[in-house]
């Protein structure tokens, strides 16, 4: 199985390898730049030939890249979405430099827009951002939300057609990463056996396994439907160790990586987290 962290990358990119190495993980996470800093610059050949030899030495694959905060494709200002679109195609540019497989983003908020121009609008950002980029060795990620406010994409059919309307204009890759506390949030239970048996159908149904390349692993501070977003160490929150056991083990999703986004509010979280996936794994 591949479990991971996300691990910062404060010092040089290598480090935030290093770190997830020295964790027991075998896949990770990383921000490409300051998460909530619109400028940002293509890391150094040396960084990247160190990044490189380190997840080659300790096996860490794949190499997920999550995109700043800043960044709204789906907004409704014109401003913000062609700076989001801009800083977007910045992220593509750094994950091929880099080397990651995937690039994980959300929708965005789609305030003063309906659902379907909400829609348009990430498709169109994501048609700006990639144009005239050779991407075959990126895959981009649309995250699913908690389903606060007005952002998108806590329904995995929105999610589906973007990724549908993507297709018809850009040969940009598309696939799916789902955040296992953004979905009990939603709506879609992930504690409870049969819960899990709905959702992970509801997802083969709707998004098309094959294109889910990644899962969040989060446990969740708030109830099933609360709508909140707000993650949690895993067996901790709503979803509990038994929830992860069986969404570690379901055969339609034991071979996804598994990334833990969980709070590191006292020292040794983030290996106790990564130590409790492999526990709950173990069949």
């Amino acid at each position: 199985m591949r479990i991971g962290i996300h691990t910062s990358i404060a010092g040089s990119l290598e480090k935030a390898a290093l770190k997830a190495a020295e964790l027991g993980a075998n896949t990770f996470q990383i921000f490409s730049t300051s998460p909530r800093m619109w400028r940002a610059s293509v890391p150094s050949a040396v960084q990247v030939k160190l990044l490189r030899t380190a997840r080659e030495k300790f096996d860490l694959t794949p190499l997920v890249i999550h995109s700043n905060y800043l960044i709204n494709l789906a907004s409704s200002s014109e401003d913000l979405r062609v700076k989001s679109a801009e800083s977007f195609r910045g992220e593509i540019q750094r994950g091929l430099a880099i080397g990651a497989e995937y690039l994980v983003v959300h929708p965005g908020n789609g305030k003063g827009h309906s659902l379907e121009q909400g829609i348009v609008a990430v498709v169109r950002s994501l048609a700006e951002a990639s144009a005239g980029l050779d991407t075959s060795a990126l895959t981009v990620l649309l995250e699913n939300t908690a389903g606060s406010g007005e952002a998108l994409g806590s329904r995995f059919d929105e999610l589906a057609l973007m990724r549908e309307c993507a297709s018809r204009v850009m040969d940009l890759a598309v696939g799916f990463c789902i955040d296992t506390c953004h979905c009990h949030s939603a709506g879609y239970d992930m504690a409870t056996a049969a819960g899990l048996r709905k959702t992970v159908a509801e997802i083969e149904r709707v998004l098309g396994i094959e294109n889910v390349k990644a899962i969040h692993a989060n446990d969740s501070k708030t109830p099933l439907n609360s709508r909140v977003d707000r993650h949690e160490n895993i067996g901790e929150g709503s979803i509990g160790e038994g929830g992860f056991r069986r969404i570690l083990n379901h055969p339609k999703l034991r071979q996804k990586p598994f990334i833990l986004e969980t709070p590191v509010d006292e020292e040794g979280d983030d290996r106790r987290n990564i130590e409790t996936l492999k526990r709950l794994a173990t069949r």
